[in-house]
């Protein structure tokens, strides 16, 4: 069932929903870009379409309402352990397309990467829902078509289109029917608008020889990339993470165990025990990023992680494109078959 309503009317509607669901939406944060008199485009609670970035592709992915920066597990002291509280409201979260195919990934890491689910995703996960924001055009770096996100057919409650100044929406749960019904002028078959081409193209081998792992294509990135890791903190689909005791007391007995993102790019984060480090420098954490993205996710669930938003491109301060990279691989497999 589709709707066309005035933005006002959405508003109101908005409004409703808010009694029972917190907003959470891309936000033009004016000034607060990386650099001086800089935007940046990130997430952030809303309560009216006018808050609502619509324009402008995201710099910062939805996850952090699943996966948060840095987040408390829980307290402990010398006889007991305490579950640290959590906002049980429900959230509706506004995102993209390749955001909705990215959510994907992120349930496959936590919830079905093994034997047992993981708790505090999960506890996370059942009051967050999903409003699809349509795609009339591409964006820069993105190229969500060669990597099949570029549409989304289910998984979200609702869409959210501004065509002609008004809101078009396909409902796809029917428990928010009646607050569409109450608020729309017009009941129409709607179907979220999609992008289907990208300037930006890439050709992802099908299979990829172990020979791979001791090319020199590798070799660049040992001096391009500093390590900074903006890449994994702005990917929808990275879900890397450390743990963090803090203790509150001398003896160490009192305090509270976080789960903090990390980062595969960023020095140390592969270090074991004895002083053992499994990626030492940035051409072998590169290599180890590039194909977990585009080939190692694939052999586990049958399909790629990275799903060509192209923020990792858009913030990397050394200009890496990751569309650059995934073809230099393909030409390299290319070469490695006919050697």
């Amino acid at each position: 069932m589709g709707y066309i309503m005035s933005q006002e009317s959405f508003d109101a509607m908005l409004d409703e929903l808010s009694s029972t669901y917190r907003i959470w939406a891309p936000v033009n944060k004016v000034g607060e870009g990386r650099h001086t008199d800089t935007d940046v485009v990130r997430y952030d609670f809303v309560s009216w379409v006018k808050e609502i970035e619509w324009e402008k592709k995201s710099d910062y992915a939805f996850k952090e309402i699943l996966t948060p920066l840095s987040q408390t597990l829980f307290f402990f002291t010398e006889d007991e352990v305490k579950e640290a509280n959590r906002d049980v409201k429900d959230v509706l979260v506004f995102l993209r397309s390749c955001d909705m195919h990215a959510l994907k990934r992120q349930d496959d890491i936590y919830l079905h990467n093994g034997k047992e689910r993981d708790y505090f995703y999960d506890q996370m996960r059942q009051h967050v829902h999903f409003v699809l924001m349509g795609c009339s055009h591409s964006y820069q770096e993105c190229f969500c078509v060669d990597m099949g996100s570029n549409q989304t057919k289910d998984g979200y409650v609702f869409s959210f289109d501004i065509i002609d100044g008004n809101i078009h929406s396909d409902v796809k749960d029917e428990t928010f029917n009646n607050v569409f019904k109450k608020y729309a002028g017009q009941e129409k078959d709607v179907t979220p608008q999609y992008v289907t081409e990208n300037d930006v193209h890439v050709t992802i081998p099908n299979e990829i020889p172990l020979s791979i792992y001791k090319s020199d294509m590798w070799d660049e990135y040992k001096t391009r990339c500093i390590g900074c890791g903006r890449c994994n903190f702005v990917c929808p689909t990275c879900t890397c993470y450390t743990m963090q005791d803090i203790y509150y007391t001398d003896n160490g007995k009192v305090g509270e165990r976080r789960r903090v993102c990390a980062s595969c790019m960023v020095d140390g984060y592969t270090n074991v025990a004895g002083g053992g480090q499994y990626r030492r420098d940035q051409g072998e954490r590169m290599r180890f990023k590039v194909l977990h993205k585009v080939y190692d996710h694939r052999q586990r669930f049958g399909y790629d992680m990275c799903v060509g938003c192209g923020r990792c491109t858009n913030v990397c301060p050394e200009y890496i494109s990751m569309a650059a990279a995934i073809n230099k691989l393909n030409k390299t497999v290319e070469e490695l078959k006919n050697e």
